[in-house]
C-alpha cells in the first residue's frame, strides 16, 4: 500500500479553496424557457420507469426526439445496444467543437431502483409536485440531474455556442445494478463514442443543505471500488451425537471475530486531507483540530476521527462479513462452513494487497480464501488546483462564498468505468439535497423545485465552464 504524502498538490487546492474573496459576482438566473425545458424533461422522464427489468429504451427515445427537434443531426444521435440485452439502451449525444483537445463527456444514467407503489405517498413513476418539492422515483438519482444536463445541452445549441472540444453525453442503462451492461459495455465496445479528455458525473459529488442552509459544493475525485471474497473452512463432518472441538462452524468463528477486530492501515489521499480541511470549519473543539490534522496528513487525527463509521470509511480500506453460510443438517457435524466478505478499498490499493493483508489477519493457513467479484484498476481523479478553479468559479458565480471541497464517495458509480480507462472523472451534482433526508433510493424520493430551477443554471455554466478554452 502508498505511504502518506503531504506533497504540493493538497496544498495548491486548498489555497484555491480558501478564494471566495475573489468570487465571480451572480450572473443573470435561469430563463422561463430554460426552466420550463428542464421541468418537461423531467416530467417524462419520471413517467418512465427504468428499473432493469423495464430498461431504458423508452427514455432514450424521448430524450432522443428532444435533441432532434432541437436541431442535433441524426449522425450526433447514436443509440447502441448490447444486442442481447437490447432492453437497455444507451443514447449518447454530441455538440461538436472546434477540436481543441479531447472531449468533454457527461455520464447520465437513466436507470432507477424498483418503487413499490404501495410504498410511496405520491405515485412513484410520475412527476408530482407538492409543497414545493418534485416526486417521482429517480427525481434524485438521477433523473433530476439528466434533466439539467439535456436541458444545458439544448441551451447551448439554442444559443448557438461553439465549444472548444466536444461535448458529450451519454445517458445510459444499468448503473444501479453494477454498470456492466451500461458504461462498462460503451467502454469496452464503442470507446470511439465516449472517449474523453474529461469526464463529468452529476451522479457523484455533493451539494449540500445542513439544517436548512446552503452548506457546502463537494466534488468528487474519488471513489472506493469493492472487492468480494469467500472465507471457507472446511471439515469430515460426522454425526451430531458426537461433537469435536474441531467445528468447520466454530473455526469459521473465530477467523470472522479476528477479522472483527481488525483494522487495515490509514492512508490519506490528497483528495481526503483536503475534504478535511475544508470540513473543519464546519466543526468546533477537539474534532475540529482533528480534522485541520488530517488536512496536514496527521494519521493519530485520522485514528482518533476513525471511531465514526463514516470517518473510518474514508481513511481506511474496510473488510465486512456480509452474508454466512454453514452446515448441511441438523443431525450432522458441519462439513463446510462460509462467510461473504465485502472490501471497500481506497483508490489504488489492489485485490491481491487486500488478501494478502486479509490473509494476515485472519492468522488461519487451513481457511481458504477466494475472490468471487474482482474489482478493477480504480485510480484517483487528481484535484489540481487549475480544475476546482473551474468549480469554484462556478459555484461562487450562483453561490459566493459557498466552501467547494474535493471529496471521496464510500460508494461506486459509473465513473469507475472511465477512470479506469484512463480518464480522469470528477462529480457533477447540480441538485442539492439535505444531509438530514436524503431519499435517494427510498420512499417518497424527492427534489426541492427551487433547488432544482438553481441546478438547471448551474449545470449550464458548468458544462459551459468545462468546454471553454483553457479548460483542464
Amino acid at each position: 500500500m502508498a505511504k502518506n504524502t503531504t506533497g504540493a498538490l493538497g496544498i495548491a487546492v486548498l489555497a484555491t479553496l480558501a478564494s471566495a474573496a475573489m468570487a465571480a459576482p451572480r450572473q443573470p438566473a435561469v430563463s422561463p424557457q430554460d426552466e420550463a425545458t428542464a421541468k418537461a424533461i423531467l416530467g417524462e422522464l419520471l413517467s418512465i420507469d427504468t428499473s432493469y427489468e423495464k430498461g431504458t429504451v423508452a427514455a432514450v427515445q424521448v430524450l432522443r426526439a428532444r435533441f432532434q427537434a432541437a436541431g442535433f443531426p441524426d449522425a450526433d444521435l447514436v443509440v447502441v445496444a448490447d444486442p442481447s440485452l437490447p432492453k437497455q439502451s444507451s443514447l449518447v449525444v454530441k455538440l461538436k467543437g472546434r477540436g481543441h483537445g479531447k472531449p468533454l463527456l457527461y455520464l447520465c444514467h437513466l436507470d432507477v431502483v424498483p418503487a413499490k407503489p404501495e410504498d410511496w405517498t405520491v405515485p412513484p413513476y410520475e412527476l408530482t409536485e407538492k409543497d414545493g418539492w418534485l416526486y417521482g422515483r429517480g427525481s434524485l438519482d438521477m433523473k433530476g440531474e439528466d434533466a439539467n444536463v439535456a436541458a444545458a445541452l439544448l441551451r447551448l445549441k439554442r444559443e448557438g455556442y461553439v465549444p472548444a472540444r466536444d461535448i458529450i453525453v451519454a445517458f445510459t442503462p444499468d448503473e444501479e445494478t453494477g454498470g456492466q451492461q451500461g458504461v462498462g459495455w460503451l467502454v469496452r465496445t464503442h470507446r470511439e463514442l465516449i472517449d474523453a479528455g474529461l469526464v463529468l458525473n452529476p451522479d457523484s459529488g455533493t451539494g449540500a443543505f445542513r439544517n436548512g442552509k446552503r452548506a457546502f459544493y463537494g466534488v468528487q475525485t474519488s471513489e472506493k471500488t469493492y472487492v468480494t471474497f469467500m472465507a471457507e473452512t472446511t471439515n469430515k463432518g460426522g454425526h451430531s451425537s458426537e461433537p469435536r472441538p474441531d467445528n468447520a462452524i466454530y473455526e469459521l468463528t473465530a477467523d470472522l471475530n479476528r477479522l472483527g477486530a481488525f483494522k487495515f492501515p490509514i492512508r490519506l489521499t490528497d483528495t481526503v486531507r483536503a475534504f478535511y480541511a475544508a470540513q473543519a470549519r464546519f466543526e468546533t473543539g477537539a474534532r475540529q483540530a482533528d480534522m485541520r490534522a488530517v488536512g496536514n496528513g496527521d494519521v493519530a487525527a485520522a485514528e482518533r476521527l476513525a471511531a465514526d463509521p463514516t470517518d473510518n470509511a474514508q481513511v481506511r480500506t474496510t473488510c465486512v462479513t456480509t452474508m454466512l453460510e454453514a452446515g448441511h443438517a441438523e443431525n450432522a457435524l458441519p462439513q463446510r462452513a462460509r462467510a461473504t466478505i465485502q472490501c471497500r478499498m481506497l483508490p489504488g490499493d489492489t485485490d491481491e494487497q487486500t488478501q494478502a493483508i486479509l490473509r494476515q489477519a485472519f492468522a488461519d493457513p487451513a481457511l481458504k480464501l477466494t475472490v468471487t467479484r474482482a474489482s478493477g484498476p480504480n485510480p484517483e481523479s487528481p484535484p489540481t488546483a487549475a480544475l476546482m478553479g473551474i468549480y469554484t468559479r462556478v459555484v461562487h458565480s450562483m453561490w459566493p462564498g459557498l466552501t467547494v471541497m474535493p471529496s471521496m464517495d464510500a460508494g461506486a458509480s459509473d465513473s469507475k468505468f472511465t477512470r479506469a480507462a484512463g480518464m480522469p472523472s470528477y462529480g457533477a451534482a447540480s441538485n442539492f439535497f439535505d444531509l438530514e433526508d436524503m431519499r435517494a433510493h427510498g420512499q417518497d424520493e424527492r427534489i426541492k423545485a427551487d433547488r432544482f430551477i438553481e441546478g438547471g443554471e448551474f449545470a449550464y455554466r458548468l458544462m459551459k465552464a468545462f468546454s471553454a478554452d483553457g479548460a483542464p
